[in-house]
Formats: C-alpha cells, structure tokens, sequence
C-alpha cells in the first residue's frame, strides 16, 4: 500500500484513476449529473463536505475574501482534486465552460475571487463549469395541448 510521502506529487492523465480521492470525486460527480447538466469545481467541494453551503453564501455575497480561504483542504489536495475533476469531466465528455462568478446581493456587482493571489490560471480553473452536451436537443420536444391536435393544423 503507497503511503502519502510516495505518491507522485502531480497527477496526470494515466494516473488520476489511482488517485485516493478519485472514488469520491467520481461519486460526487455522478450525484451532481444525476440532477442536472453541470459540474462546477464548487458542487464538487460541496459534494465532498469540504465546503459548507453557509461558507458558500458568505463568500457568494462577499463576507469572504477568497473561496481558498473557507474550504476545509489544503492547497496541494485541493489541486489534486481539481486535476482530477478535469480528466473525470473530460473522459466523461463533458465540455468545459468558462463562468463569470459576480459578488451576490446589494450594490455594484463585482468579480468574486477564489485563491488568495487571484492567479489568472487558477481563477480560470476554479470557474470553469463542465456541461453534458447531447447531439441535437437536450430537451424533449414539448407535448403538444389539445387545441392543437386538431386536424389539418
């Protein structure tokens, strides 16, 4: 059994699977796509108990300077499982999605940041959504009402 020290320090594409934490980063991800479309690194930290929803709100409406700041993990795990995240969305097909995320509530909306040193590449990470995308309508078509079942229409 590999302890901690081991470990590659990076994971990459052939190896994320073996990572520990991608059992439960595939559980959360398959709960959060069992209710809608997308995937966001927040549901997933959500998901996973390392972000509380309360924390979520105050750093959504500005109580929190950065989202690092409140989530239960430390820096290295935190980018291991966003790596992993990404090669999960990716083998999943899911397709990445650059998000804005605004400052919630009263007065001017500003851009909320999720690291400390708001690296433009980490930011970009953090706010990047992955979206199950269907070949042709994600929707079925809508049922039609009965005024308009009427013959030669």
């Amino acid at each position: 059994m590999p302890d901690e020290a081991s470990r590659p320090s990076t994971v990459s594409v052939s190896t994320f699977r073996d990572d520990a934490l991608y059992p439960k980063v595939e559980r959360v991800v398959a709960a959060i796509l069992a209710k809608g479309k997308a995937v966001t690194p927040i549901d997933v930290l959500v998901g996973m108990g390392l972000l509380t929803p309360d924390q979520l709100e105050d750093w959504q409406c500005g109580r929190v300077p950065y989202l690092e700041r409140v989530i239960n993990s430390n820096l290295t795990r935190l980018s291991r499982l966003l790596r992993i995240l990404r090669f999960h969305a990716h083998d999943l097909r899911l397709k990445p999605s650059a998000t804005a995320y605004m400052r919630r509530g009263r007065g001017l909306r500003q851009p909320l940041r999720f690291t400390k040193t708001g690296d433009a590449r980490l930011e970009e990470i953090y706010s990047t959504h992955f979206v199950r995308v269907r070949k042709g309508s994600s929707h079925p078509p809508a049922s039609r009402s009965s005024e308009d079942e009427t013959p030669g229409r």
